[in-house]
Formats: structure tokens, sequence, C-alpha cells
């Protein structure tokens, strides 16, 4: 239960379900390839996805409520709901605004052509369901590069406001990768005081000053290499959709603009960077570790952390953590 009652809507858990919807969708439209029967299966997780991005635009819709969209701040986050239109924004520059970016596929036109029940099916939704299939969305009308469609739960404005806060020094970009909670956080804490009690977030870069969560920052500022790489791909999609036209400054104030493709690249050469000897011999990830960074018997041998300093790249939390952190050996693989 929260401690302020109601109901949290969150903006993450909604784009988590569309972009299992969008893998979902991915596999039977591979499958379908070869058994037309996961037609059917690619209509209900087309349908599946359309109705989450609706949630995400809100849905209670009562006049007075707060949607998970803040236009203002040209940012998702999570709200409070006590029913009715009593909502109240939660206001915190973290991951959740960003996850909804995962869910975001492109669709061939050949794919299309090959799968006429499942063409028809669009077609009869974008017709018969324009309430649903026009919101939110990029656009289920328009094709982009190569004819493309693309699946989305953001369209380009909203695409475009979203990168100009993950990209900025000062919020979510540090010189290796993007971080969890948004730097604005350090000198500007959210809090919400609740029967006398204070619940506060800061931005943490490492370590936790509390004993939440095993006494470690999760989420409060550090850098995790799976949700980069998620956030990577997603650039990636939306690059297949927009090409060369779309272009956005990064970082956010540098004057430097680039496309979705470069964008992606460029998080790759600072998710590398922790793991690369600079001019003194040291690995970013090693902390000043002497040991680790010059004793033969340990500098050729890289650790694999759970998590990693949201300002200095230092690993941080479960050694060695060699699933999601292995993801470093094909973002090294993409970008050679």
């Amino acid at each position: 239960p929260l401690p302020t009652g109601g109901t949290l809507e969150q903006a993450d858990s909604t784009g988590w379900m569309g972009f299992f919807c969008i893998c979902m969708l991915n596999i039977c439209l591979e499958l379908a390839k070869h058994r037309r029967v996961y037609e059917d299966m690619a209509c209900k997780f087309f349908e599946h996805f359309i109705a989450i991005s609706d949630a995400l635009r809100y849905r209670h819709g009562e006049e007075g409520s707060k949607p998970l969209w803040n236009e203002e701040d040209g940012f998702f986050y999570d709200a409070v709901t006590w029913g009715g239109p009593w909502s109240r924004q939660m206001p915190v520059r973290s991951l959740v605004g960003l996850i909804p970016l995962y869910a975001t596929c492109t669709i061939e036109p050949q794919v299309l052509d090959r799968l006429p029940t499942f063409k028809k099916r669009v077609e009869w939704f974008m017709e018969h369901r324009k309430e649903l299939a026009g919101r939110n969305l990029a656009s289920l009308e328009r094709r982009g590069r190569g004819n493309r469609m693309l699946l989305a739960l953001v369209d380009e404005d909203k695409l475009r406001r979203i990168l100009q806060r993950m990209l900025d020094p000062a919020e979510f970009l540090s010189d290796y990768g993007i971080r969890s909670l948004s730097k604005y956080h350090k000198d500007h804490p959210y809090s919400w005081t609740v029967n006398g009690h204070e619940y506060k977030v800061a931005y943490l870069p490492g370590e936790s000053d509390s004993g939440l969560f095993g006494g470690n920052s999760n989420w409060r500022g550090c850098n995790w290499m799976a949700v980069n790489f998620l956030l990577i791909e997603s650039l990636l999609r939306f690059y297949m959709f927009y090409g060369d036209k779309f272009r956005v400054e990064c970082p956010t104030g540098s004057g430097v603009e680039m496309n979705l493709a470069h964008v992606a690249e460029h998080l790759q050469h600072r998710l590398m960077g922790m793991f690369i000897r600079d001019k003194h011999g040291r690995r970013p990830i090693n902390g000043g570790c002497d040991l680790t960074d010059f004793d033969e018997s340990w500098a050729d041998y890289v650790w694999f952390y759970e998590y990693f300093d949201g300002d200095t790249g230092r690993g941080l939390g479960a050694t060695h953590q060699t699933g999601w952190t292995g993801l470093i050996a094909k973002i090294i693989h993409d970008t050679g």
C-alpha cells in the first residue's frame, strides 16, 4: 500500500508491457512466415499494443486528472490517483520517463504484403478504431524510410523532447552512458510529506545513503548496462523509420546535431569508455585501484560489475555480473 493511499499509475510498467507486446508481435510475424496460424496471434499483440499506448496516454480521462505525460516538462512521470479527478504527478525525472522508448518497432512493407490476414486486420483497425489508432502513436498511416510502418509509444514531438533531456549532461547523459536518475535532482531533490513523514528522492551516483534496496543506489543515479543497451536498440529502430532527416542535438547544448544512428553510436562509445584504459593506464571501472589497473596478474582481466557510478564509471554491486554487463561485448562488436 502507498503511504499516500490511492493507486500508482506507472509510466515505466506501461512501457515495459508495450515492449513485451512488441517482442511478441515480432516473434509471431517471424513464425507466420512458415505457419499462417501465427498471423492471428500477431493481430492480437498488435491490438494489445494499441490499447497499451492508450493507457500510457492516460486511461481515466476525467476532467482535472493528471496524465502520465507532462507537456510542460516534456517527460513521462508516474502519477498517484485517488479516483475520479483526484490525481497527482510525481515529477521525478528517472528511467520511468525513458522506458516508454523501448516499445518501438518497424514493420517492413514486404512483411505486410506477405501476410494478408495481418495486413487486413491492421487496415480494419485503422479504419474502425480511429479513437485508439490515432492516440500517442508515431502514426499508423504515415510511412517512413523504405515505406516502413512504425509502432511506438511516442510520436515525433515527444521523442524530440525526451531526447533533449536524455542527452543533456546536466541531466541523464554521463561520460559513461545514461544515468538512471537525472542529475538535476542532486540540487533539486523531490520530496513529498505524508502524515508528517518526508519521502525524498535525490541523485546518488553510487552507493545509497540509506539502507533501502540493500544499501545500493539502484535507480537513483547509477548507470546500468542493460537499460543503456535497450535505449541504443530503440534509437536504431527509430532511425530505421525516420532516417537522416530526424536530427537532434547531442549532447544537448553542444550545437552538434546527429541522426539517431549516430546518437546510438555516441552512447556506445561512452559505455565502452568505462572499460578502456585512459592516458594514465587506468580503466574507469576499477575506481583508481592500483592492483586491478597495474598489477600484471590483474591488469588484463576486466571485471563485469552489476552497475556503475553515474559520474565516474566505477564498477559497483555484484561482480562478476556477466549477464547483462556482458552486453558490452555486443556493443564493441557492433561498433567495430
